[in-house]
């Protein structure tokens, strides 16, 4: 074979001047293997392209006979050449007609032909053909000669999937012709039929050659250095302390990023003229490859990681920072990221989404509760999302049971067609409701009330027909936010919200930051546990200023309003007290600088840590009003991290334990006349609403999308039948209450689907 220094370099120099020419595909595919044999020395250069099936189909040779091109088939795994697309590595044989998978093919004429050397075509670590060179002698083909037919084959791959070889590579994107179904996690109800737009849209490498592998070594050392320099600085964040599977997926990348093998595979593929970036797609595609025929789910799992790591080094190569946000997206996109932050979402024109799926966070992070202002379908935990999609792949997210399908059948889409429209059926129902005040049959008046946290949340309050916002968390716009909101921002802020809701009332939850809730421009204490840590009113109270600032911004905005306040995470009465010293310092600051002060001040407590159970009298007492937080409170009531998908959903809300627990809040406010409501994810599931006023509950707040099926619930309700029944199930110890709540309903033509 030809000197191999060069040899690569000239022989992808030559493959870009073919496919420059004109001519049809095949003459170019033709022209192409001839180049090969050429500049090898080899006998014989043949291509295999993949079809649909997944069968190899002869496309073009040198050497063997020419009647055998489009006329030869292997099918998956058959012969040398459907081992190597099947296990998607190089096979180098000094006699081939002697390994046990040779399959003799009498078109081919190429028994006369001993040594082989066979690599796989790879994109995107798919096996999209199979690139061969024979020679009549006995000779095992050399490590040079290898890389230089395995990197042709990734030029190949990459000039015949830009689609210059038009009809000759039918499975560039094989997967498209597969469906697939993916499992996750509800974050935000819904059905949504679209096509992918990835958030962080896959560097295309479309500059393969160089004729300066110093210049293009220093290029890749450089982005190495700026990854490595990255990886460091997050992980030396303090936020980021103890933060569980986000610290280990930096660990996994650092440890990458560190590993002297993966860089000297790169810049061994430099050296036989490729640019930093096309190496590092080199390396990407044989990794992958590798990986992907490893029966071990661990490893197929630190891909995932590997395959991020060598996406942000392209784009530090590339110098590409932007999503897709900053592009004009289809009017149908279902958006697939592999996390997101609650910031980033709402950069998206909303007109246009349709549906979300992110590979991590569960249904309480900050993306879903963005996610269910926009009233966006969403779904979460969808493992392995990134590797299945690519760009305008069709797609059903299917929220209420929990699946995405990625390039659906005919029929498929056609069945949630007549989803969609009959869920369109159902909200025109709800529609209806919509003026209807919340009452039972036997007369019971149900407050319903919406949660929200930002701006954008506001115009649900009207559509939704909800009595109030029953929980407006203020942390989610500090969280959007680039800089720390000061006192007049954070004023006018209030003021646009209270403007909103007009005339009905709005509960302002005090700053709930730390544990999960990071500020980008904050800095965090290190800790072991940050949920059971310093955060919430323990935060804001060991920095009263903090406190102090945003208490003052809520007054002056609420000039002659009422003004609710609800302090989370209380877990002493003692950190009651002294917030609402704090609030009477600043109301009299109030009236010393002249400002009007609010019509009337309330002061809440959230009950969401179990050790306020023992001290519910006194908490009652200070308290203007309670608000039973039932995320929080499950969690820590269960010791069940609820942003943890292995724990998350192990423990029922209406288990007994949780179920005496609400009873006995609901009970001691009472005792009190102290008014609750409960606000979390509990409220807004029908049947679990019915659980609360079986519990003696006149007051919950919900996502606004959930209010219209809980009121048709409500509606259908006798309240008081439902109250004895549910008192004694819980006396009863009762142990699967849910199964017996929905006996009930179904008995008493209660509506809770």
């Amino acid at each position: 074979m030809a000197h191999l220094d060069a040899g690569p370099r000239i022989l992808i120099r030559r493959l870009r001047q073919i496919m420059a020419e004109p001519g049809t595909g095949q003459e170019r595919l033709d022209r192409i293997v001839r180049q090969i044999a050429s500049l090898m020395v080899a006998e014989v250069s043949s291509v295999y392209l993949r079809g649909q099936d997944g069968s190899l189909e002869l496309y073009a040779t040198e050497g063997l006979k020419q009647e055998a091109v489009h006329n030869t088939h292997m099918k998956r795994g058959e012969g040398l050449v459907g081992l190597i697309a099947e296990q998607a590595k190089t096979i180098n044989l000094s006699e081939a007609q002697s390994h046990p998978a040779f399959s003799y093919r009498p078109e081919t004429g190429e028994e006369i032909y001993h040594s082989f050397l066979g690599v796989p075509v790879l994109r995107s670590g798919r096996v999209r053909g199979v690139l061969t060179v024979q020679n009549r002698t006995q000779r095992h083909y050399t490590a040079e000669e290898e890389e230089a037919l395995q990197t042709t084959a990734m030029v190949l791959a990459e000039l015949l999937a830009s689609g210059d070889v038009e009809g000759v590579f039918p499975a560039s994107n094989g997967a498209r012709g597969r469906s697939h179904v993916i499992r996750g996690q509800a974050l935000s109800d819904g059905v949504a039929l679209g096509h992918v737009v990835l958030h962080e849209p896959r560097i295309v490498v479309t500059q393969l050659v160089s004729d300066n592998p110093q210049g293009e070594r220093a290029r890749l050392d450089s982005a190495i250095a700026v990854l490595r320099e990255t990886l460091d600085r997050m992980l030396a964040r303090r936020d980021l302390a103890g933060a569980g599977e986000h610290r280990e997926v930096l660990e996994t990348y650092r440890m990458f990023a560190e590993d002297r093998g993966w860089l000297a595979r790169m810049r061994d593929a430099i050296d036989t003229g490729l640019t930093a970036e096309a190496a590092v797609e080199r390396v990407r595609n044989d990794t992958r490859a590798r990986m992907l025929r490893r029966s071990d789910a661990y490893w197929r799992e630190r891909f995932r990681d590997l395959d991020d790591l060598f996406d942000r080094l392209l784009r530090t190569l590339m110098g590409r920072t932007s999503t897709a946000a900053e592009e004009e997206i289809p009017n149908d996109t279902i958006l697939v990221a592999r996390t997101m932050g609650p910031a980033e979402l709402l950069d998206y024109d909303r007109a246009r989404l349709r549906g979300l799926v992110v590979e991590e966070g569960g249904n309480t992070s900050h993306v879903a509760i963005v996610a269910k202002a926009l009233g966006i379908a969403a779904i979460g935990q969808a493992r392995g999302i990134m590797q299945r999609v690519e760009p305008g792949d069709a797609a059903v997210v299917d929220v209420e049971t929990e699946e995405v399908h990625i390039r659906p059948s005919a029929d498929v889409v056609e069945a949630y067609s007549d989803k969609v429209r009959f869920r369109a059926r159902r909200q025109q129902k709800y529609n209806k409701l919509r003026d209807v005040p919340a009452v039972t049959e036997d007369g019971q008046r149900i407050s319903l009330q919406v949660n929200a946290g930002l701006l954008v949340d506001l115009p649900h309050l009207q559509e939704s027909g909800a009595d109030g916002i029953g929980l407006f968390r203020t942390e989610l716009e500090f969280m959007i936010s680039a800089t720390f909101p000061g006192r007049d921002r954070q004023t006018e802020i209030y003021r646009r919200i209270l403007e909103a809701v007009g005339d009905k009332p709005i509960v302002f939850r005090s700053l709930d930051i730390g544990g999960d809730k990071v500020l980008p421009y904050f800095r965090h204490a290190q800790e072991e546990n940050p949920a059971l840590g310093w955060r919430a009113i323990r935060m804001t109270l060991d920095r009263p200023g903090l406190f102090r600032t945003q208490i003052r911004a809520l007054l002056r905005a609420a000039a002659a309003r009422e003004l609710n306040i609800m302090l989370p995470m209380v877990t002493d009465v003692r950190e009651f007290r002294t917030a609402r010293e704090l609030l009477d310092v600043e109301m009299g600051l109030l009236d010393r600088f002249g400002y009007e002060a609010p019509k009337d001040v309330r002061l809440g407590a959230m009950i969401e840590v179990p050790a306020v159970l023992w001290q519910l009298d006194e908490i009652c007492q200070a308290a203007d009003f309670v608000s039973i937080g039932s995320n929080d409170l499950q969690q820590f009531l269960f010791a069940a991290d609820r942003a943890n998908p292995r724990t998350a959903a192990r423990f029922d809300p209406l288990s007994l334990a949780m179920m005496r627990v609400l009873h006995q809040i609901i009970g001691g406010a009472a005792k009190h006349k102290t008014p609750v409501t409960l606000c979390g994810e509990m409220a807004g599931d029908p049947l679990q609403s019915m659980a609360l006023i079986g519990l003696g509950l006149r007051s919950i707040s919900m996502a606004p999308a959930n209010l219209g099926p809980v009121k048709a619930m409500i509606l259908t309700l006798d309240a008081a039948a439902l109250e004895a029944y549910v008192m004694g199930l819980i006396e009863a110890g009762e142990g699967d209450i849910r199964s017996r709540l929905m006996r009930f309903a179904e008995q008493n033509s209660i509506e809770i689907h």
